[in-house]
């Protein structure tokens, strides 16, 4: 490693065991899988030259992954000399403290790589384990503080899964004693023993194909669910059971189903690209039966997202649509109407993420990130940053697809090989 110089409250929805600190993110898309960071005092403008740059990191190999963030522990995924790698990383100066090999990575053979290949999971960081999935579906749990693995199993070999056509991307979702990760085919969704890695739940009535999708857990009663979605759209399992419990055809498509559906409350909100659109279902039900009511179902000149992420913040959804071009967008949640759109070319896409007011906007092209604050009428602007390099792995047909995150006053960036960390706080 060449170095140049949250226990948040736990949801409802989410009733794991996490350690993290008041203002940690644990895993994919923060605390609670909906792109929010935990609270935190950030800056809520930056200077015309952008926020202070406090490391860079690099040597962390091809791939998407984002990090997640726990205490002065920073874990990332990456793909080095043929092996898929997970990394720790030192939040204060971004120093290397381990890194673990999980198996192979993978390689043409295994999926098509024409867009890019490398390590897509954001690990999953529950009190003292790691929880990884490579490219190719080896599913693995680490000790936190030293990376030794404590067990490994494939999704492919020992549980029926087939790698999707750019290989598994999803982050695992942990819930108690489960990890919650999901094969495909007639396996669909399985929970694994945190413990063992041996399969303690298993999902039924779905026979599909894995997507890119990371399952989001909610409630309605006393009613729990597994949320994801794969080509014929958004299924929900009942979490005891493993009953298929609902499910929605209006984001499937037959190309690739991406983003992370968003729950809040009884309703379950979901975007995808490929001309799907967006949809949005009021749940109702007890007793173990739910029913879907759509309020909206919106494919023409709305929130298309590819796969950078929306955000729900104060009714409003908030992220990139490939629809019209391309732009940057905000939506009325409840009713599903456009308000504003913002185009930003040369970018075709970009990720997202919210924190004490503002979001953060990360293109895919230009490398910047920009603070907007959230707001109905309008793209408002309150700064810009731009990586100080790009990665010169060559991209093949893809772009900058990372995920932002903001953890402990520190805004995390990465372009494949490269990780960049800013001074956010107040």
């Amino acid at each position: 490693m060449k170095i140049s110089c949250l226990l948040a409250t736990a949801a409802v929805l989410f009733p794991t065991l996490l350690t993290a600190g008041d203002a940690d993110w644990p895993q994919w898309r923060g605390p609670n899988r909906d792109g929010h960071a935990a609270p935190q005092s950030l800056l809520s403008e930056w200077p015309s030259e952008g926020p202070q740059l406090k490391w860079s990191a690099m040597d962390l190999g091809t791939g998407y992954s984002a990090v997640s963030v726990v205490g002065d522990q920073v874990f990332t995924m990456g793909s080095v000399d043929g092996q898929a790698i997970v990394f720790c990383l030192s939040l204060s100066d971004g120093s290397q403290i381990w890194q673990t090999s999980i198996g192979r990575a993978g390689g043409d053979n295994d999926y098509n790589t024409g867009w890019g290949n490398g390590q897509r999971c954001t690990p999953t960081v529950d009190g003292d384990q790691v929880f990884a999935l490579s490219d190719i579906g080896t599913v693995a749990a680490l000790d936190r503080e030293t990376g030794e693995v404590q067990w490994k199993t494939e999704l492919v070999a020992d549980h029926g899964g087939e790698i999707p056509t750019w290989g598994y991307s999803e982050s695992p979702l942990v819930d108690q004693d489960r990890i919650i990760v999901t094969p495909g085919n007639a396996n669909f969704m399985i929970g694994l023993d945190r413990k063992t890695g041996s399969k303690v739940w298993g999902s039924k009535g779905v026979n599909a194909p894995a997507q890119y999708v990371s399952v989001v857990k909610g409630a309605v009663g006393s009613t729990a669910y597994y949320a994801t979605a794969s080509k014929p759209g958004l299924f929900a399992f009942d979490a005891a059971s493993g009953d298929k419990l609902f499910a929605d055809e209006m984001t499937g498509n037959k190309v690739a189903v991406i983003p992370t559906p968003v729950i809040e409350g009884n309703f379950l909100y979901h975007t995808s690209d490929y001309g799907a659109g967006n949809t949005l279902l009021e749940l109702t039900g007890s007793s173990g039966a739910i029913v879907a009511e759509s309020i909206y179902a919106l494919n023409t000149k709305t929130m298309g997202n590819h796969h950078g992420g929306v955000v729900l913040v104060n009714g409003v959804i908030y992220g990139f649509t490939k629809q019209s071009g391309g732009n940057w967008m905000a939506q009325d949640f409840k009713s599903g109407e456009t308000l504003w759109m913002e185009r930003s070319r040369p970018n075709r896409s970009g990720s997202i993420c919210y924190a004490d007011g503002r979001l953060y906007c990360y293109s895919d092209k230009d490398g910047t990130v920009t603070l907007v604050t959230p707001d109905r009428s309008g793209w408002v602007t309150n700064g810009t940053l731009t990586l100080p390099s790009q990665t010169e792995i060559p991209r093949k047909s893809g772009a900058i697809w990372t995920h932002p995150v903001v953890a402990n006053g520190t805004l995390i960036v990465r372009d494949q090989d490269l990780m960049f960390a800013y001074d956010i706080a107040k």
